[in-house]
C-alpha cells in the first residue's frame, strides 16, 4: 500500500509542478511576468496562469493514476479467470 501512496504523491507533485511551469512559460510568452513588482495586470495574469496550469497538471496526473488503476484491475481480473 505504501508504494501506491508514494507513486500517487510523486505523480501528483510532477503533474502540479509541470503544469505550473507550463503556465509560467505561457505567461512569459504572452508578456505577463509573475514576478513583476506590485500587483498590476501583468503580475495577476501570470499568477492566474500558473495556478490554472498547476491545477490542470494535477488533474492530468489524477486521470493517469485512474487509468493505471483500471488497467491493473483489468489485468488482475483476467489472471483470476485463467
Amino acid at each position: 500500500m505504501s508504494r501506491n501512496l508514494l507513486v500517487e504523491g510523486l505523480s501528483d507533485a510532477i503533474g502540479f509542478v509541470g503544469g505550473a511551469l507550463l503556465g509560467f512559460w505561457a505567461g512569459k510568452l504572452v508578456g505577463w511576468d509573475i514576478f513583476a513588482s506590485g500587483y498590476g495586470t501583468d503580475s495577476i495574469g501570470g499568477i492566474v496562469l500558473v495556478g490554472i496550469g498547476g491545477g490542470l497538471g494535477l488533474q492530468l496526473a489524477r486521470r493517469w493514476q485512474a487509468a493505471q488503476l483500471a488497467k491493473a484491475k483489468l489485468l488482475n481480473e483476467e489472471s483470476d479467470e485463467a
